[in-house]
């Protein structure tokens, strides 16, 4: 059988695309859309990646009618975190679980998003 090896985008609809894509830029580091195919786009690092489709009544994006929620992997949860917050954006408290630490924010247009630090199994 053959697999997907990954995810090769994520699209979702804003009001304004254009200042959006520049907030995940400057706040995740996330480069924005190359528009030409000689640039780049950004590269992730490899690493688990977690596709969990939920109950249509979860309450764990926050909004009921949120239909999704992105969890990105981050290197130091802690230094994320600080950086986020100098930058004016609003995080809630971190929590531990056997796989990692998590803390959560939403973007400019109110999408959740989950900052994960992945820990090794013990």
């Amino acid at each position: 059988m053959q697999k997907v090896m990954g995810i090769g985008g994520l699209f979702f609809r804003s009001e304004d695309p254009e200042r959006l894509a520049k907030w995940y830029e400057e706040n995740l580091g996330i480069s924005l859309v190359p528009t030409s195919y000689e640039e780049e786009p950004w590269q992730q690092d490899a690493g688990p990646t977690v596709f969990a489709p939920f109950a249509k009544d979860t309450t764990y994006f926050g909004k009921p009618d949120q239909a999704w929620m992105v969890n990105f992997r981050v290197a130091d949860l802690k230094a994320m975190v600080a950086q986020l917050e100098v930058a004016g954006i609003a995080v809630g408290d971190p929590e531990s679980h056997p796989n990692g630490d998590f803390a959560r924010l939403h973007d400019p247009d109110g999408n959740p998003i989950e900052l994960w630090e992945p820990k090794e199994p013990e």
